[in-house]
């Protein structure tokens, strides 16, 4: 019996060390695939290859009431699917009602918010339909985007890509809603897409967004990937930075809200959980100081920190029932 068991013993210790040093060579190999391939790091960045939910985009009214489904062409080649979810207050009015009648609604006054998701899903996402709900209670329009390369919308994930597609939806926002409030509201990497869209108006048309609303954001793409929980295995790994995080760069990926912000003159409202565990707290406090020391009215300038023991952590922040309010009391102050 000893003597059938000693081989089997061997035969599963070989088996042990033989996934060991698979998962070894796995490990050591990526940083190094990142540099010599930096288009790699899109995937890890945008997960855009992460889809659920798995719902039909272009039915919004199985998740959300007084709601339409659009498309935009902000290039030739891509089609970026939105949706416009309406005031409840006009929920009942809206029953029946196409997406002409729709766009005309967009100036009735009532403030709008340019929604700009981050990474992974789409705008079916539980949290993203549940902020929609929450804002829509509260009387703004919400126009939800899917970037390029989410959801359904066509063409691939970038940067650049990004700011094209919120930049076109901006327009479009401001050519339908007459002299309505229009705010930017970008969650996560959104956060980034939305201080982008604000400095490109600023700095080449000299136009100003009404509002912008930072929740669960950080300062740079850079700084956000070291403090991520995916990177964290190899955080202590001998050149992390330069294989790694340098890498961002060459994949052409910045979202540098800290230089953007040192720029902007928008009311500026930043949202965090203390208790993120993906981008965290610190990252927001200190993009706040950074743009608290440039504006050069103090008071366009508000951190609102949640603390740990609501549990919003990186997606809930929606839940909570006073954030309407805050954005709104926010909003009063500068129209």
């Amino acid at each position: 019996m000893n003597g059938a068991y000693l081989p089997f013993r061997s035969r599963s210790s070989r088996l042990f060390s033989t996934l060991v040093l698979h998962l070894l060579v796995i490990y050591v190999s990526v940083p190094f695939l990142v540099r010599l391939f930096p288009a790699l790091l899109n995937k890890f960045v945008f997960l855009n290859i992460l889809a659920f939910p798995f719902v039909e985009l272009g039915k919004p009214e199985l998740w959300l009431n007084h709601t339409v489904n659009f498309y935009l062409s902000p290039e030739p080649e891509v089609s970026i699917g939105v949706w416009h979810v309406l005031p409840a207050s006009r929920g009942t009015e809206a029953q029946g009602k196409d997406h002409s009648w729709y766009e005309e609604a967009l100036a009735d006054d009532n403030p709008v918010i340019i929604y700009l998701h981050g990474s992974g899903g789409n705008r079916a996402s539980g949290h993203r339909v549940s902020l929609m709900k929450a804002l829509s209670g509260a009387g703004f329009h919400i126009l939800a985007l899917d970037y390029r390369g989410y959801g359904d919308s066509t063409g691939y994930p970038s940067e650049t890509g990004f700011t094209t597609d919120a930049l076109f939806l901006y327009d479009w926002v401001k050519a339908h809603s007459g002299n309505s409030t229009v705010a930017v509201w970008g969650h996560s990497l959104g956060s980034g897409v939305a201080t982008n869209v604000a400095r490109k108006l600023l700095e080449e048309r000299g136009n100003q967004v009404d509002l912008i609303v930072l929740e669960s954001a950080y300062t740079n793409i850079r700084e956000a990937a070291a403090h991520i929980p995916f990177t964290k295995i190899y955080r202590q790994f001998p050149g992390f930075e330069y294989l790694v995080l340098d890498s961002m760069a060459l994949g052409d990926m910045y979202f540098r809200s800290d230089e953007n912000v040192k720029v902007l003159s928008s009311p500026l409202l930043i949202l965090h959980a203390e208790d993120d565990p993906v981008l965290p707290a610190h990252l927001g406090q200190k993009l706040f100081e950074i743009a608290l020391a440039a504006y050069e009215n103090k008071d366009q300038v508000r951190l609102v920190s949640f603390p740990e023991q609501l549990g919003f952590a990186h997606e809930n922040i929606c839940s909570h029932p006073e954030l309407p309010d805050i954005v709104k009391d926010f909003l009063k102050k500068f129209k």
